[in-house]
């Protein structure tokens, strides 16, 4: 049995990408169900809310993942935003803003002791990190209930340095790969590289399990994953368009047109770097535009703007994250989309030519 999937207590070693925003406990379970791993995205969620979730979670007896990031807030500074604002005045007085007006914009809060008290009443199986890993403490009580850790790395040294630090498996996050990069030791985006790239030197480097994630979109992707040594896969923008998934239809739509073929890494949206489909905020104020503050701080003047266009049907300046590879969304259920995913396990290759268990740790 794959060494993954022993862990997981699941099928198949397939992770569905949590995608804050677009998804709820509903795609979590309608994927854990149909024999993968699903992930209900935490970072987003306040106290009672991630309460509320995980106890439709445990109550399924089904296995799942909890993901939370890891970056280090930053300190405001007010002459930056007071240049953000003045970059985005000439769109407030398009739509007949405020350039004081404030809409909406949730949080994105880094993993905590808060959470991890919550997480503690609910002891999670698998709980995954974006951008490196928690405080050692932290990191120590989430593995005293046993739960499995990843986190994502998007390097070499990532990598490694994950290994070194506590993690049990590491994901191979691809350049293709939609949303936020998880990048943390080196934020030049140059030393970044796709996933069929990057994959095979990260599993030469490291005796922990890797699993791929960026641009597999079908089981094809999938049998390419694991030629290349990974032991399981992550997948993400596949399953945007599912029925159990929340994206709005705005981004539905473009998902399913001839748009999601051009997609950009972008700081525009959050101040992170973030691939998402191209749109008018992109092309105008060009994606990566050096005046927006750094994560996650961009997003509150951009939230009014948002707001304001969406209501006329358009995403002028609506994040529409998207990897590189957008051909496998489809509105169909989530276990549809994660049999298809699943095909590609079937005739998994002979361990001597993929994965193996990494010297050190037990099936």
């Amino acid at each position: 049995m794959n060494t993954l999937a022993h862990h997981w207590h699941t099928r198949w070693p397939l992770i569905q990408a949590p995608m804050a925003g677009s998804q709820d406990s509903a795609l979590t379970l309608a994927v854990s169900r149909a024999g993968a791993l699903g992930s209900l995205p935490c970072a987003m969620l306040s106290p009672e809310m991630m309460r509320a979730e995980l106890e439709k979670l445990t109550a399924s007896g089904l296995p799942y993942n909890v993901n939370f990031f890891c970056h280090q807030p930053p300190v405001p500074d007010a002459a930056r935003l007071t240049a953000w604002r003045a970059v985005l005045k000439p769109y407030y007085d398009e739509f007949g803003l405020a350039p004081d007006a404030v809409s909406a914009s949730p949080a994105r809060a880094p993993f905590s002791a808060a959470a991890a008290d919550v997480l503690a009443e609910f002891k999670p199986p698998v709980v995954s990190f974006h951008f490196g890993l928690p405080a050692p403490e932290l990191l120590a009580r989430v593995k005293s209930w046993g739960a499995f850790v990843l986190s994502s790395a998007t390097t070499v040294e990532e990598a490694r340095w994950l290994e070194q630090h506590g993690a049990d498996a590491i994901i191979a996050q691809g350049l293709e790969a939609g949303g936020h990069r998880g990048h943390f030791l080196n934020t030049d985006l140059s030393a970044q590289m796709g996933a069929f790239a990057l994959l095979p030197q990260i599993t030469a480097a490291v005796r922990l399990p890797v699993i791929a994630a960026g641009g597999i979109a079908d089981a094809a992707g999938v049998r390419a994953a694991l030629a290349l040594g990974a032991c399981g896969v992550q997948v993400g923008t596949a399953y945007l368009c599912a029925d159990e998934a929340t994206t709005a239809p705005l981004h539905r739509a473009a998902l399913q047109s001839e748009a999601a073929r051009h997609t950009q890494l972008t700081t525009l949206f959050s101040g992170g770097a973030a691939r998402g489909i191209v749109n008018r905020a992109m092309r105008e104020l060009g994606p990566l535009n050096p005046v927006a503050p750094p994560f996650p701080l961009a997003s509150a003047a951009l939230a009014p703007l948002r707001a304001a266009a969406e209501k006329t049907g358009r995403t002028d300046f609506t994040p529409l994250w998207s990897g590189q590879n957008a051909s496998g969304c489809q509105s169909a259920p989530a276990a549809r989309i994660t049999v298809l995913l699943a095909q590609g396990f079937r005739n998994e290759i002979p361990p001597e030519e993929g994965c193996t268990q990494r010297p050190g740790k037990a099936n």
